[in-house]
């Protein structure tokens, strides 16, 4: 192999490793999106609950949520609707509140 063919073996190599760096980071944050609208989900439906209960539904929604979602979640009641704002995980900041899920869970029974 002369000196060229090495110089060029390396560069793909470090052209491939950069694509598959991006690529990986691309589906942790798909994966990542994914789990969080099931959390919001879930949160959700404890809010409401909660709001059915008395309770703060922030607290509920919190409590419902493993980790680092208890962090980065938001709550909100308007009506007899109660709408929970995650915001999952992503190792750019600025793809954060970009990628924000919500979900909501209807109170029945309840007006206004």
């Amino acid at each position: 192999m002369t000196p060229a063919q090495s110089g060029q073996a390396t560069v793909e190599t470090v052209a491939t490793a950069g694509g598959v760096l991006l690529a990986a980071l691309v589906c942790f944050q798909l994966l990542a999106a994914g789990y969080a609208v099931a959390l919001a989900d879930h949160a959700a439906e404890a809010a409401a609950i909660a709001v059915l209960d008395g309770t703060p539904p922030e607290r509920a929604a919190a409590g419902a949520l493993p980790g680092w979602p208890a962090r980065a979640v938001r709550v909100s009641r308007r009506g007899d609707r109660v709408k929970v704002t995650l915001l999952p995980p992503s190792p750019l900041r600025v793809l954060r509140d970009r990628l924000a899920v919500s979900a909501e869970a209807s109170l029945p029974g309840v007006v206004g």
